[in-house]
């Protein structure tokens, strides 16, 4: 056994804390090591061909890297290791980096640290034989989650390079909340006007299969052979024969808000979200219809000349097999009433959401394009805007910035005064971030040639008096109290990930953050990748985002999907649990908590009944080694020997 310790300085980011020089020197003493040396970069093309000679030139069979996390560079490492003629699993990564240097000052017990971390990896390397891994075909179809522009633009660019797509849509209609958007920022220019022709582009793209009114239920499996359970949720309308000529609309008697624009106004219990919908299909919602309610109507059945009105139609539940999916699920806009009763809480009429503003600035909205006052219809004078509702405020544990709010208020205010020449728009702020390409000068617009007049500082209160609402703030630039009349209070909202994000992240298996935004593998390596492979992130599913970032996102992802199933194969990792039969006592704890089902019962010839690792499906997280009562099941890799051998070396 012959075994060599390098250890990385890293530049100064190790060797500023860490004496890497007396790191190698100590595990020259450590028993079967036959080299060590301190490089100045070990992952570099020169620290790499370093390593691969001493390799050559002492006969190693194993090897200890201490460096960095495993995490960002053992890929990079069993490579070399291959390079070097060494199985690539019979290297070791310390973390000397993150778990010494970044979290200690003092250099001494920094060293002392990262020598005991080296010898425990030593005494690990010690135990480990070669593994070797197998290879498993790829199925060829993708899964997109959520049908708004990030869902939309990867499922094009997938789909135009020729692999078929599914994309899913929990909602009526693909398009998301740009969907709901009059104009884009900053440029100005018309957001239906761009989406739209990648909308049909969907539903006509001969590599893509639409599936709306859908949720994904289940997930199994593992990169490149996912099974997943797809429930399409009845809709009392029949999609094939439904013709969008919303006469059902018009003729139902029952009322039901409005989600699609946000609750300003109302629609039909029949309807379809928006006039460019696609599919262009009403829906029925039970919960507002009358014959579901009372028994009693049944109008838009009598008058559908296509016949599509089905109130006997059930779900349908799907069982697909896809090689990737890309998560797109998108954001929603932080509920701000109950955090902010000081607002009034919803009880006020007249002090809207940024999102129910939009709406009014659009032609195809429910006023029109015309502002108006929700108390009485009039069109306001004074209207101000509210920025950071629900970000950026740690009293109700909201410190995240929604990245867009002070753009879309700059847009606003824009475009209040194309709506409504002689009006007056006042902006309460904290810091205006405005970091894209051609943001700046457009806030500057705002105030220039809007006449926005920004007032630095939160807003404390409104109430209404005398038919207006006051606005008491502050001005923090001057030093003084300010009060507003204002006829319209619309409130910028913080941004919120989708409602169930979290549900999905557990079907799925990737992580997710207190906000219930999901998380990507590496921030500044792996953006669009999760730590579950074959699954990726776009758009503002992992945090707030504007559209040229999304669209670029999704993008990024569609091109890292085309890479994996470029491949017929792909090569799976080895270090997978398994179990000895001649102990395991059948409980079948290990198949309860196995989030893969890679556990299954198999019979023995005696009439017992043990599990069984599915080495295609195992990824190898050890939950049914822990889980395991009579510790039947190892780890290729950490076997319970390797481990109980780290923790004797360093209490020597």
């Amino acid at each position: 056994m012959r075994i060599g310790v390098f250890v990385c300085q890293c530049g100064t980011n190790i060797a500023a804390t860490v004496s890497t020089e007396r790191v190698a020197s100590a595990a020259m003493a450590l028993r079967d090591v036959v080299h060590a040396e301190s490089i100045q970069y070990t992952c570099s093309d020169p620290g790499q061909r370093t390593v691969i000679a001493a390799a050559h030139k002492y006969a190693l069979d194993r090897v200890v890297i201490a460096a960095c996390s495993p995490r960002m560079h053992e890929t990079t490492f069993q490579r070399t290791m291959a390079q070097a003629g060494i199985n690539p699993f019979m290297m070791e990564m310390v973390n000397i980096r993150e778990h010494c240097s970044w979290i200690h000052s003092d250099m001494e017990v920094a060293t002392e640290k990262a020598i005991d971390l080296v010898s425990m990896g030593v005494a690990k390397v010690r135990g480990q034989t070669p593994l070797f891994s197998s290879h498993v075909p790829v199925v060829g179809e993708v899964l997109i989650i959520g049908g708004g522009v990030a869902g939309i633009q990867a499922a094009l660019d997938i789909a135009d390079a020729g692999m078929p797509v599914t994309l899913v849509e929990k909602g009526p209609t693909i398009g998301g909340n740009m969907a709901r958007l009059d104009k884009t920022f900053p440029t100005l220019d018309c957001s239906s006007c761009i989406l739209t022709p990648r909308m049909v582009e969907v539903k006509h793209h001969e590599n893509i299969r639409l599936m709306v009114n859908s949720e994904v239920e289940q997930v199994r499996g593992y990169i490149g052979n996912f099974e997943v359970d797809i429930r399409k949720k009845t809709t009392c309308v029949d999609e094939k024969k439904c013709t969008g000529c919303q006469i059902c609309e018009q003729k139902c008697p029952s009322k039901a808000p409005d989600e699609f624009n946000a609750g300003v106004g109302e629609t039909k219990a029949i309807s379809i979200a928006f006039p460019q919908a696609v599919p262009l299909v009403a829906v029925l919602r039970k919960e507002h219809c009358r014959l579901f309610i009372k028994g009693k109507c049944g109008i838009c059945k009598k008058v559908c000349p296509a016949d599509a009105v089905d109130y006997e139609q059930e779900d349908e539940l799907h069982t697909e097999k896809f090689g990737a999916i890309v998560v797109a699920t998108g954001y929603e806009l932080f509920d701000w009433r109950q955090a902010y009763p000081h607002y009034g809480g919803g009880l006020y009429p007249d002090v809207i959401t940024s999102m129910q503003y939009e709406r009014m600035l659009s032609a195809s909205g429910p006023t029109g394009g015309r502002i108006q006052r929700p108390s009485d219809g009039a069109e306001p004078k004074e209207i101000v805007f509210l920025s950071c509702v629900g970000s950026r405020d740690e009293s109700i544990g909201r410190p995240l910035c929604c990245k867009v709010g002070c753009m879309y208020i700059a847009k606003q205010a824009i475009l209040t005064r194309e709506h409504i020449p002689g009006s007056r728009t006042y902006v309460f702020y904290m810091d205006i971030r405005a970091g894209g390409k051609g943001y700046d000068e457009f806030c500057r617009r705002a105030q220039k040639e809007a006449g926005a007049v920004y007032l630095r500082g939160r807003v404390g209160k409104i109430y209404p008096r005398d038919g207006k609402l006051v606005v008491m703030g502050a001005d923090t630039l001057v030093g003084e109290n300010v009060e507003v009349e204002a006829d319209l209070v619309v409130l910028a909202t913080g941004i919120d990930a989708a409602a169930g994000a979290g549900s999905l992240a557990q079907k799925l298996n990737i992580p997710y953050d207190q906000y219930g935004f999901l998380s990507e593998s590496h921030p500044k390596l792996r953006p669009v990748e999760t730590t579950t492979g074959g699954i990726f992130l776009a758009g503002a599913c992992q945090g707030s985002k504007d559209i040229p970032e999304t669209v670029a996102q999704a993008s990024a992802a569609a091109a890292k999907v085309i890479v994996l199933l470029s491949h017929d194969e792909l090569e799976t990792s080895p270090m997978i649990a398994e179990v000895n039969h001649m102990r395991c006592i059948g409980c079948f704890k290990c198949r309860e908590v196995c989030p893969y089902h890679a556990i299954e019962e198999q019979g023995l010839r005696d009439g017992r009944r043990v599990a069984v690792v599915i080495e295609s499906l195992c990824q190898g997280c050890g939950l049914c080694n822990v889980a395991c009562p009579p510790s039947v099941i190892s780890l290729r890799g950490y076997t319970d020997n390797q481990l109980i051998e780290e923790v004797t070396e360093v209490l020597r």
